[in-house]
């Protein structure tokens, strides 16, 4: 079928305020109820976001009633499942989903997600988020899959091709460009990077996204030295349309073009700002409902050309072509019995499962068994702070969850009660995460935990932190456990007991002073619905540890940005005050086995640039039990024209071995992907000599080297 023929004929007979509707999204709580009603009423609207499924019958309607009856496409921001749907499957955050470091798992979620979207009446997912986690104080850290390009490239391609699999769901790849990147964590803040630095970084995840055929980008708020991505022709049209062939259209995010007015004050009124902002390569508007007559007014006189409107009409209309809308006979969406269903939640169980990530064990783990066990802490039995983010909890009404239950969510309390049925389980919170509460009350909850653990023969404390401490608009400077957090688990660990921590949080934390009191710390981040009884599990040891981490943690807040792929040169190498690197880097995460690694050997230790070349590592599961072990390859160019980071990741492999098992490992390396952009923004392989390193943890390595010729 001929997508673009499609659109091409519906464009040539549209009036220009049909046009311009196409390129209008909105949504109910961002536009006058008046207005907002007179849109619906006329059908002409292109998109709509946040109406769920029971609400979208009064827009087809409409639609269906106008002369072209195109359809508007239903905008629905699942982020990790089609949250905002309560009965819904809600998967770990996109930042737990990242530990698994695993494409065919990622594929899996995204073609659920895009089922249950499909089932709701909806087909369009705002999602994956690309931008990477790399300063720690910027509140949507949760959001990302970390803080490497090379790992957020290939889980997000693969989400893509999970979203779009059946054709009925529109993936989103955001936030265009190096959103994450704002001076100093700020949200939506100018971004200090140059186009090599984009080029070598941050455009690498979108670059990826394109070749994986994603039908829609969206703009990011912030700007690129000063100039605004909203009107960003050289980000926006030379590079994402034109040099890397994007096909589909680009969507502002919310409001972007009243924040050209409001917030960076690049221009006084709606007519100049929309104006710029579809000439630089927005194609539809999100929630600046001013836009649709701004627009219009700017085509009759003239101040845009026409061809730039049908240009933006003609992308629009050959998604919605691709996804079926604008068949007469509709391909008939999945069973709304697939939301949530049995099968659904059980590979949810298994995402958590691998999602989850072992940071210290003493040999507390695995709990095979105890008569009495205390699980204590603010988040062992607080949904919406397991959930996190864009779920049901954060951005829907409050009565949307009254009145519907669902069997399949677990909070670790709930978990632990199942798993250890033949124990006696107490629960006291113990403190809460932002302290709030006064002090007499605080003291109570306090000394009602420590009663408890006095009598426990094993001690669960699930901590971290809540939604108010990170999200959009909630950037934080201070990433310490907050409240009385720290103190709980040190007057637990005074009483003589073991301490199992379990991290329940948005982001990576300052861990130092609970670290020294805790016998075991489970890294689980936001684990959705089914992350209590995946915790559970793993702590009685019914499943391995297998998650590494995506993101490194900081020895303190003021040691921040401290990912992994820094430059090598700093005067001191360090701050004075707190130790080199991180306490747990990129790449970390134990297991109940101990893996073993050889020494890696090259199949040629001289290469032509252009040659591949195999490397070969055995690996043997030193442990009693079946694992997985995520082996790493990083790479360096040893003397570079450009600064090269201490190392960066060029390609990882989840491998499956059996107890006492080894095997060799292989990766076959383009010596083509060893190079750099240059000051010109030249990508090029230089001669000479290169180091691999091979590790399962990111702070142990195996190296080899090779000498690059022509």
């Amino acid at each position: 079928m001929d997508f673009k023929k499609m659109a091409e004929e519906l464009v040539s007979k549209m009036t220009i305020e049909e046009k311009v509707a196409q390129m209008q999204q909105l949504s109910e709580n961002a536009t006058p109820k008046e207005l907002f009603e007179t849109f619906k009423k006329d059908g002409k609207i292109g998109s709509y976001l946040h109406v769920l499924g029971k609400d979208t019958g009064e827009f087809l309607e409409s639609a269906a009633q106008t002369e072209l009856k195109i359809p508007p496409i239903f905008g629905i921001d699942a982020i990790h499942g089609h949250a905002f749907l309560k009965q819904a499957t809600i998967f770990p955050s996109q930042l737990a989903m990242a530990c698994t470091w695993e494409e065919g798992v990622l594929e899996k979620m995204g073609e659920i997600t895009a089922d249950e979207v499909a089932a709701d009446g909806l087909n369009w997912v705002f999602s994956p988020v690309l931008c990477l986690g790399r300063d720690l104080r910027w509140g949507r850290v949760d959001e990302t899959f970390g803080e490497d390009a090379e790992l957020c490239a290939r889980l997000g391609a693969a989400i893509i091709r999970g979203y779009q699999k059946s054709g009925k769901v529109a993936a989103c790849a955001k936030h265009y460009l190096a959103y994450g990147e704002a001076t100093g964590g700020r949200d939506a803040y100018d971004i200090e990077i140059t186009e090599r630095k984009a080029r070598e970084i941050f455009l690498k995840p979108f670059k990826a996204a394109v070749d994986e055929g994603c039908l829609t980008f969206m703009t990011a708020y912030g700007s690129i030295d000063g100039e605004p991505l909203t009107i960003s022709k050289r980000y926006l049209t030379e590079i994402l349309k034109e040099e890397f062939g994007f096909d589909g259209f680009v969507v502002t995010d919310w409001k972007n073009f009243w924040c050209l007015i409001t917030g960076q004050k690049t221009f006084e009124n709606m007519d100049e700002a929309c104006v710029e902002g579809v000439e630089a390569g927005n194609d539809m508007s999100m929630n600046s409902y001013e836009f649709y007559g701004a627009l219009i007014q700017a085509v009759k006189e003239g101040r845009i050309a026409q061809e730039v409107i049908d240009n933006a009409v003609r992308r629009i209309l050959s998604v919605k072509a691709r996804l079926g809308l604008l068949d007469e006979e509709k391909t008939p969406a999945p069973p709304k019995e697939c939301i949530g269903c049995k099968a659904h939640q059980a590979y949810n169980y298994e995402v958590s499962v691998k999602s989850a990530v072992l940071l210290k064990n003493n040999g507390v783990l695995p709990l095979k068994q105890a008569k009495k066990i205390a699980v204590l802490g603010p988040n062992a039995d607080d949904l919406p702070a397991q959930y996190g983010d864009w779920t049901y909890t954060s951005h829907r009404p409050k009565d949307e969850a009254i009145g519907i239950e669902k069997e399949n969510e677990y909070t670790l309390l709930k978990g632990i009660q199942e798993v250890y049925k033949d124990s006696e389980i107490v629960y006291a919170k113990g403190c809460s995460v932002l302290g709030s509460e006064t002090s007499a009350e605080s003291d109570l909850w306090m000394q009602e935990a420590l009663e408890l653990a006095k009598g426990a023969d094993a001690v669960i404390v699930a901590i971290g932190d809540v939604h108010a401490q990170n999200g959009e608009e909630q950037d934080r400077a201070k990433l310490v456990l907050s409240g009385r957090q720290n103190e709980l688990i040190k007057r637990v660990k005074e009483l003589g007991k073991q301490v199992i921590a379990v991290l329940i949080n948005g982001k990576p934390l300052e861990l130092g002073e609970m670290e020294k009191y805790a016998d075991a710390v489970i890294e689980a981040f936001n684990t959705g619905d089914m992350g209590g009884l995946a915790l559970a599990n793993l702590i009685k040891g019914k499943e391995n540890f297998s998650g590494k981490l995506p993101i490194s943690f900081p020895y303190d807040s003021a040691a921040t940005p401290c990912y992994y792929n820094q430059y090598e040169y700093w005067h001191g190498n360090k701050y004075v005050d707190v130790p080199k690197g991180s306490p747990y880097p990129f790449g970390f995460g134990l297991s109940y086995n101990r893996y073993t690694y050889g020494e890696a050997t090259l199949s040629k230790t001289q290469a032509k640039i252009g040659d591949k070349i195999e490397l070969r590592i055995p690996l043997t599961n030193e442990g009693d039990r079946q694992g997985e072990e995520i082996v790493q390859l990083y790479y360096k160019d040893k003397v570079c024209k450009t600064l090269t980071p201490v190392r960066t990741l060029l390609d990882f492999k989840k491998v499956s071995l059996s107890p006492k098992q080894t095997c060799e490992v292989s990766f076959v390396i383009d010596t083509n992907k060893l190079g750099y952009y240059d000051r010109n923004c030249n990508y090029q392989v230089d001669e000479g000599e290169f180091t691999f390193f091979v590790s399962g943890d990111g702070k142990t390595f195996k190296t080899v080297n090779v000498l690059l010729v022509k």
